[in-house]
């Protein structure tokens, strides 16, 4: 699936690039889910560029989430531990390459996500 689209003649600014960077900057810095979604809910209906970088963010922290919980009972199994550490791993490396495309005022599809929102 391709990107939650953009109208064509759109190009964001610099501001609403600046804030789907702050998004994925407190994302990576321990505020997951209520930093994206403070910047989002306030932002949202001012930018569709916010709009679709915040759902796309939202939700791939939310699936992460979700995968997370499920691999919590697996720990008595001794797969959960490296299924944890592989998550973890693969949402920072997931969520750089989300900011590096915010930069360039992209939105990034994350891979292996439950479109929720």
């Amino acid at each position: 699936m391709e990107a939650p689209s953009l109208p064509a003649d759109l190009i964001p600014t610099q501001d609403e690039k600046n804030l789907g960077i702050i998004m994925h900057v407190l994302s990576l810095c321990g505020f997951s889910l209520i930093g994206p979604l403070i910047v989002w809910l306030v932002k949202k209906d001012e930018s569709a560029f916010i709009d679709a970088q915040g759902r796309e963010l939202l939700n791939f922290q939310l699936s992460i989430l979700i995968y997370a919980l499920i691999c919590i009972p697996l720990c008595f199994l001794c797969i959960g531990v490296p299924l944890l550490i592989m998550i973890g791993i693969g949402s920072v490396i997931l969520t750089i390459i989300g900011l590096v495309k915010a930069t360039e005022g992209k939105v990034y599809r994350f891979p292996l996500t439950f479109r929720m929102l």
